[in-house]
């Protein structure tokens, strides 16, 4: 079970600044609630979200993002994967109903 906590919050960014990625919380009108420019590596999220849309945004973002675990410290590539594990049994549930 994924906790939604500012904690958590504070891991999901560590992790993209270590794939070199800008986290920034900005105002705009995005049709998902985010934006990837991908030649700057730069992720802007809607700065109204409270922290589990924050979370989920980040979430969608590292989906899409290509990940090289090597560039991970140790602690950002164990909670990468437990990420990975927890999103790949939701869509397994997904995809049997």
């Amino acid at each position: 079970m994924f906790k939604y906590t500012k904690h958590s919050l504070k891991k999901l960014e560590t992790l993209l600044e270590e794939l070199e990625y800008t986290v920034r919380y900005e105002k705009g009108n995005f049709q998902s609630g985010y934006c990837i420019v991908e030649q700057k590596k730069v992720a802007i999220v809607n700065k109204f979200f409270d922290t589990e849309g924050r979370i989920n945004c980040l979430l969608e973002i590292l989906s899409q993002v290509e990940v090289d675990a090597q560039k991970l410290d140790p602690a950002s590539a164990k909670f990468y994967q437990q990420i990975n594990s927890l999103t790949g049994e939701e869509e397994e549930e997904v995809e049997t109903n």
